[in-house]
């Protein structure tokens, strides 16, 4: 049986080739779909939304993909990193803005805490640019430890700016 695999897309910055952040999350989506051994089952909406913590960086662009597949948990996250490294992002300084930014959120109902790798993401349940997305994808998801939907996540979040791109 696979696993669902939930990830975070976001971007607030344009590539060196010019592209908009809303560009790279699509383009993100697409080389996600084409690795082997996941399956691409769903895509949210795009969401506009502001950087967290506040800062005068613009805003970002963020969605979730719901995959499927085998692969282990810290082998997906070397995927993600490869993938963000092909467009030019370079890890610097924690909430900098960047040109794509992919986390791994939860893979199945696993738990793991090591020094590579936390899961569920450990502030999933507290940001509406994941909560908003993730109940596009998966809504009915429950949190392998706190026990609650992504719904009833998203319910008790405190007011936060986002906004759902039409397009």
């Amino acid at each position: 049986m696979t696993d669902i695999i939930l990830v975070a897309i976001g971007s607030n910055l344009p590539d060196a080739e010019g592209r908009s952040p809303l560009d790279l999350c699509r383009w993100a989506v697409h080389r996600l779909a084409a690795q082997p051994g996941l399956s691409l089952d769903a895509v949210s909406a795009w969401y506009r939304t502001a950087p967290v913590p506040a800062s005068d960086q613009p805003d970002f662009i963020n969605g979730v993909v719901r995959l499927s597949g085998l692969l282990d948990p810290l082998a997906l996250l070397g995927l993600l990193h490869e993938i963000e490294a092909e467009v030019g992002r370079i890890r610097s300084v924690a909430n900098a803005a960047r040109i794509l930014d992919l986390d791994l959120l939860a893979v199945g109902a696993r738990t793991i805490s090591s020094a590579g790798l936390i899961l569920p993401h450990p502030r999933l349940a507290e940001r509406a640019f994941v909560l908003y997305p993730l109940c596009d994808v998966a809504p009915e998801w429950r949190h392998p430890t706190l026990g609650r939907t992504a719904l009833q996540l998203r319910a008790a979040l405190p007011l936060q700016r986002i906004e759902r791109l039409l397009a």
